[in-house]
């Protein structure tokens, strides 16, 4: 073994500690970190040594050079993005999946599996899914619509009578994608899937609003009869709409088309009792995707994709090898995602959802959107700003009230990148600015810090 392996071996509790110490003094220091600090660029790059200097040292090295150019992204004002946090029990999850580095994809080495179905089968209750809907870890947002949109492009070969998983793609011909605020990742899987982005649809949406207008979709989709897919929006990113789920789950009595719901962070709008009407129809879906590393405040990265047609997910994902074992009724995880190698993540979401319940979650929900709120009432009440859509849940979409252009909306942004940081987009041909509240951490005093440096910034461009 490699001396300075073998050395760090030897005092591995006590490199541990360092760590763990490390840790404690980073996430202590949040509150009071530059949430994105100023920096002039990266450090300069250092060749790879020959002979390795150590944990120890390599500690020391990361928290001199990196840590402090880190984002404060763990913390309570980082409000771009839709980032969550890690409660901590989410932390103690995922340090310990490092620690027992399960590849918890195969039956012949089982726990991981098992413990990973487990947490779907809790998280299945929690947005309101029936027993029909089957679930499996992914990476993200994108990987999520990415598999279920290559389940319902075997859907649609399963009624032309081809396959693509075997036959390819062109079996198909035509495909239509049909959506009215689809998030960017959407026409990514699309492209991945060789189904291209020229096959994604526009529908108009309902006036003033990012919501499909399920009147249009009923037209676009008599336009052209036959297999369709569609892609429902619960929760999008600019404002946080909602597609009236039950009425799009209703055509289907009309339409033949497979239903991709993406509920990225909107599922959770289910576990708020305020809220909950938002998410009904949900369960109609032929495929959800639900993002984990949002607002269920695991670490980065973890989603988690849920789809009634598994026997069509195992027929794309299937993998023949003979030390991976057979596909059988109840198929191993390797047997239906892209990956083969797929670390614990659910043990993350296990902690989080073992240690703080439905009720613990729910509080988390809850006081973001009254922090979104509470947020949006103080923009709107600054006449250098406005917003551009009502705050629905946990997303204040805003601009300057007089020429937002991006160099001043990016100004702004860099005014105020020490206290808040949040994202620029654009919403109705308007360039804006967008706060996303998902951290388990945000408070009113956040909000206050994170409106008063806005305000104040708005009021020096003007």
């Amino acid at each position: 073994m490699d001396a300075t392996l073998a050395a760090d071996l030897a005092r591995l509790p006590a490199l541990l500690d360092a760590t763990r110490g490390a840790a404690v003094e980073a996430l202590a220091g949040l509150d009071a970190r530059a949430v994105v600090p100023s920096q002039d660029g990266p450090p300069a790059p250092r060749p790879l040594p020959a002979h390795g200097v150590g944990a120890e040292d390599a500690l020391a090295e990361f928290r001199a050079r990196w840590e402090p150019r880190l984002s404060a992204s763990a913390g309570p004002r980082y409000l771009g993005f839709v980032t969550g946090g890690a409660t901590p029990a989410a932390l103690a999850g995922d340090w310990l999946t490092a620690v027992h580095d399960q590849n918890s994809n195969s039956a012949m080495d089982g726990a991981g599996q098992h413990l990973e179905r487990e947490t779907v089968s809790w998280l299945r209750d929690l947005f309101g899914l029936g027993p029909a809907h089957t679930g499996t870890f992914v990476s993200g947002a994108t990987q999520s619509n990415t598999v279920g949109l290559a389940i319902a492009r075997e859907w649609l070969g399963e009624r032309l009578g081809v396959s693509p998983a075997r036959d390819g793609v062109a079996a198909l011909g035509p495909v239509r994608v049909l959506s009215g605020a689809p998030h960017s990742s959407v026409a990514k899987a699309l492209s991945v899937l060789g189904l291209g982005r020229a096959a994604l649809v526009p529908v108009p949406t309902l006036p003033g609003r990012e919501a499909v207008d399920p009147a249009a979709l009923d037209r676009a989709l008599a336009d052209t009869p036959g297999p369709a897919v569609v892609v429902a929006n619960a929760g999008t990113v600019n404002t946080v709409d909602f597609d009236d789920l039950r009425a799009v789950a209703a055509l289907k009595d009309r339409h033949d088309f497979w239903l991709h719901t993406d509920a990225a962070f909107g599922a959770f709008a289910a576990l708020s009792p305020e809220h909950a009407h938002l998410t009904e129809g949900l369960d109609a879906s032929d495929s959800v995707c639900v993002d984990l590393h949002k607002w269920l405040n695991v670490p980065y990265d973890s989603a988690v994709q849920f789809t009634r047609r598994r026997d069509l997910q195992a027929r794309v994902f299937a993998n023949a090898a003979a030390y991976l074992g057979p596909l059988g009724a109840d198929p191993d995880l390797v047997h239906l995602t892209p990956e083969n190698s797929h670390r614990l993540r659910a043990l993350a979401a296990w902690f989080t959802l073992r240690a703080y319940g439905r009720a613990g979650h729910r509080e988390i929900v809850e006081r973001d959107t009254a922090c979104a709120r509470a947020l949006g009432e103080l923009l709107e009440a600054d006449p250098a700003l406005r917003l551009l859509a009502p705050v629905r849940l946990n997303v204040v979409c805003f601009t300057l009230a007089e020429d937002p252009t991006p160099e001043r909306l990016a100004a702004l942004r860099e005014a105020v990148a020490a206290e808040v940081f949040v994202t620029p987009t654009v919403f109705g041909g308007t360039p804006a600015l967008r706060a996303a509240f998902s951290n388990w951490r945000t408070k009113p005093a956040d909000v206050r810090r994170a409106a008063e440096a806005l305000r104040a910034a708005a009021k020096e461009i003007a």
